[in-house]
């Protein structure tokens, strides 16, 4: 979807954070190219460097804990368009839990991303994650 509008822009991009939080927490690693652009790179502590969807999505299925579940939310968007590229950062706090029990640990973090317009939509192409905090119960 292709609209020279940076209203239209600024929307889609925040779905694509949306969509991206969800897909994490509902574990839709197939899905991975809905949201990140070939060749995607991710800075992570947790991760190191991560470049590729392949490596992406092998690292996501290493890092899945069995019986736990997230809750990812996504505050404080911030846009800077540039025609086909856009820098875009976020808040975000995530919530780890298991089945009908308040969550066991939080964590809050920062995301700062550059993001490319595709033929299928915008996507993210590099991520830096900047934890902040962190609690556990």
């Amino acid at each position: 979807m292709h609209t020279d509008t940076p209203v239209a822009d600024r929307i889609e991009i925040a779905d694509l954070f949306s969509r991206f939080a969800l897909l994490l927490d509902e574990g839709r690693w197939n899905d991975i190219d809905t949201v990140f652009a070939d060749g995607v790179v991710i800075h992570s502590p947790r991760g190191g460097e991560l470049e590729g969807i392949d490596s992406v999505v092998a690292f996501l299925r290493r890092s899945t804990v069995e019986g736990q579940h997230t809750q990812h939310t996504t505050t404080d968007l911030l846009v800077d368009l540039d025609g086909d590229r856009a820098a875009a950062s976020s808040n975000s706090i995530v919530y780890y839990y298991r089945d009908g029990q308040a969550p066991h640990f939080v964590g809050g973090l920062r995301q700062a991303c550059n993001l490319v317009r595709t033929p299928a939509g915008w996507r993210m192409r590099e991520v830096r994650v900047l934890p902040a905090w962190t609690r556990e119960a």
